[in-house]
């Protein structure tokens, strides 16, 4: 596991391995997080985006990882010194400079009410929102991460579909059992727990493992 991340990146490797140091019962997942990260971080690095998906505290996992990326988690981020020069001549700009941070790309799916009640209101089928959604938006290079606790939820499994049509590579973070949706992916996390909410405290554990992982790989300063 930790070979696999120490191939892109030792920093991140390290990262890895101090998860499963201070959670040692997250070390069967360990290699398919490693899988996930390098997945992402070969996306990001070519100009890829993170896509993300996922229902009730899933979707709020979801918009808390797009938080993680888009500014600093664990480390600074400063900016290009061609990016701090062209901010500094514009207005504002030494606020800008001094303040912005390097970000990782990551939109989560499903935070558009008007599209979300456009999609429920005029389309036959249920649970398309978060497909026609990545449909619009999605190019192939990219990422998605659908979480759900059961591997059952039918928006995600269909947002999922569309990935792979489009030429997305696909990750799913679930609970042990997997559900349908490990099987439709590229790379399932079966998180351990027999509850849902333990599961989601796995979850948090295991997504933040991977934001320090992107971020010291691609973003972080030193």
């Amino acid at each position: 596991m930790v070979e696999l991340a120490a191939r892109r990146s030792p920093r991140a490797a390290q990262v890895l391995t101090d998860m499963v140091a201070r959670h040692p019962d997250l070390s069967g997942v360990a290699e398919c997080l490693a899988q996930a990260y390098r997945l992402i971080a070969e996306s990001l690095a070519g100009g890829g985006i993170l896509f993300l998906c996922g229902n009730g505290g899933s979707l709020s996992d979801a918009l808390h990882i797009s938080g993680e990326m888009l500014k600093s988690y664990a480390h600074r981020r400063p900016l290009p010194e061609a990016h701090r020069a062209r901010l500094l001549a514009e207005w504002n700009g030494e606020a800008l400079a001094e303040n912005l941070e390097r970000g990782l790309r990551a939109v989560v799916l499903g935070v558009n009410p008007a599209l979300t009640s456009a999609v429920n209101n005029d389309f036959a089928a249920r649970d398309m929102a978060y497909a026609q959604e990545l449909y619009a938006l999605a190019r192939p290079g990219d990422v998605l991460l659908g979480i759900s606790t059961s591997g059952k939820a039918a928006n995600v499994r269909n947002a999922v579909s569309v990935a792979r049509a489009l030429g997305l590579r696909t990750i799913a973070l679930t609970g042990p059992a997997g559900g349908p949706l490990a099987g439709q992916v590229d790379v399932a996390i079966r998180a351990p727990g027999a509850r849902t909410d333990r599961i989601q405290e796995q979850h948090v554990v295991l997504y933040h493992a991977l934001c320090e992982m992107l971020e010291v790989d691609l973003v972080a300063e030193g």
